[in-house]
Formats: C-alpha cells, structure tokens, sequence
C-alpha cells in the first residue's frame, strides 16, 4: 500500500467514525416521542398479576420492577413504535422505567 492508498484509507475511516457519531447524536431527538406529564393509573392487568417496568422501551429489555393492578403513576414522556402499542417513561417513587401504553389508563380527575 502506497503513501496515497493510506491517505485515502484514513480519510474514508474518518468519514466513517464523523457518520457513525452523526446517526448517534440525532437518535434521541428521533427517539424524544411525545411529552405527556400526565398521571395514568395501571390497567388492562389481572387483579393477580402485575406490569413489568423495563429499563429500556422493549419487551426483552431488563426488567427494573414492577407495579400492581391499579397502582397510580407519572407518565412523563412517550415513543410511538410502529405497527405496535406506544412505550411510556413512567415512574412513582424510586421506581423510574419504560412499560406498553396499552397498561395505561390516563386519570383525567385528578385534580377535582
């Protein structure tokens, strides 16, 4: 390999490294969603069962806790998923995690 040839190289690895931390630092504006600051209560769970709280918008993603049928909690922000129920960032107390939209029910009177 000539002196041109690694000039070249270097150049195109560059390029490479400056898209790759392009695509990263525009991802979590795309990922941002939709804020909603809204409380929610957990529903469309059996009485015996619970909602899992992942760390991370997916299913597979480690689970981090848990809430119980009916338990009320913040929903600060959520990230529509295509061809599937919206993911939202939900916490009460210590208990910070993604859960499915579909086991939210929004408390409109909360206020009153």
């Amino acid at each position: 390999m000539n002196k041109q040839q690694e000039k070249v190289l270097v150049a195109a690895l560059c390029g490479l490294v400056i898209t790759a931390a392009g695509a990263f630092a525009v991802q979590p504006a795309m990922a941002a969603g939709y804020q909603m600051d809204v409380l929610a209560k957990v529903s469309n769970v059996a009485e015996w069962d619970h909602l899992n709280v992942r760390k991370w918008p997916a299913s597979y993603s480690q689970k981090v806790g848990a809430f119980q049928p009916a338990t009320h909690v913040w929903v600060e922000r959520c990230i529509a998923v295509k061809n599937s129920a919206d993911w939202c960032l939900v916490d009460r107390g210590p208990l910070k995690g993604w859960v499915n939209s579909r086991f939210l029910t929004v408390v409109s009177n909360y206020g009153n």
